[in-house]
């Protein structure tokens, strides 16, 4: 497939190189993001159908698989796009508003999706530890709200990135060495002082990530410590499948994201395509994998979706 190669060279644009080193391969690399992405977007949306249109699955569960179904389908859709643009026509210019833009939304859907995964890990904990009363703790107003604090907490903790980069001269030279306007990649290009935003960037991945791993482990540690305590081996196999779905979502959400976050700072030694393509396994395999995954471990939502595959 020919490729038109548009970068423009108005000052008010940066342009997104791709994947370095592998531009003559953009167009193979396209066939598995295409795929992933219309898998993610057929999942994901299929979760909200079938939820929304069952009052069965009107639960705060299945609430918190909604919640994550839309930030999958956001934290997605705010890059591929723009990279398959990249990889199929060479549309390589992308405005400094579109950049920002992107990356707002690109950070706050992540750290909103960090945010629903400690309240899933607050629901298996109560699941199991404190059963009885599972459905006066988690009502699905409260499981709203907590999606809600979720969302203003990430707004308000991202909002400063793009913020203070507006602030910032960039050089003559605008080519931004990624698939998407990822912040410390946007900061490299900047003529300025850098410091107080790679500073804020750091404090971010701590405080945020740090914090929600910090109580999704303390979550985990009650369980175990409440499952260890039961005599019947059969009851502490039960007890803990219930999370093997959200163990293997945290596992594929923040290995890339952290493996990322940390080599931007740290690992000079890494090729540059090695790290940009993790980049977009973080974008693209959990928001295509968690619906599968959910929908083969989640009995309930397993036959809904089963009974509406069989009408079609």
């Amino acid at each position: 497939m020919a490729t038109f190669n548009l970068t423009p060279s108005d000052s008010s644009t940066f342009i997104l190189n791709g994947i370095p080193g592998l531009e003559a391969a953009h167009i193979w690399i396209s066939i598995p993001f295409s795929t992933f992405y219309i898998i993610s977007l057929v999942g994901n949306f299929t979760v909200l159908f079938v939820v929304g249109k069952e009052q069965t699955l009107h639960k705060p569960m299945f609430l918190l698989l909604c919640m994550l179904a839309l930030t999958d389908i956001g934290l997605s859709t705010c890059v591929v796009p723009k990279v398959l643009s990249i990889f199929w026509f060479g549309f390589k210019g992308i405005t400094v508003d579109g950049c920002l833009t992107q990356m707002f939304f690109l950070h706050a859907v992540a750290a909103t999706q960090s945010a629903i995964l400690v309240i899933m890990a607050f629901d298996r904990y109560v699941a199991i530890c404190d059963p009885l009363r599972y459905a006066t703790i988690l009502t699905n107003a409260r499981m709203a709200k907590l999606g809600l604090v979720g969302l203003i907490r990430a707004v308000l903790l991202v909002l400063p990135l793009p913020l203070l980069l507006w602030r910032l001269p960039f050089c003559a030279n605008r080519v931004i060495l990624h698939t998407y306007c990822e912040h410390l990649a946007v900061v490299k290009i900047a003529c300025g002082d850098t410091r107080i935003n790679r500073t804020y960037g750091l404090v971010i991945t701590f405080v945020n990530i740090g914090s929600d791993l910090t109580l999704i482990g303390l979550s985990y540690g009650l369980i175990i410590r409440d499952v260890l305590r039961i005599s019947s081996k059969k009851s502490h196999g039960k007890a803990l499948n219930t999370c093997t779905a959200h163990i293997c979502v945290i596992l594929m959400s923040y290995t890339p994201y952290l493996f990322t976050s940390l080599t931007h700072r740290f690992g000079q030694g890494i090729a540059a395509h090695v790290h940009i393509l993790l980049a977009n396994v973080h974008v693209l395999v959990p928001p295509m994998l968690n619906p599968i995954i959910y929908g083969v471990k989640t009995k309930e939502l397993r036959d809904k979706v089963g009974k509406y595959t069989c009408r079609m």
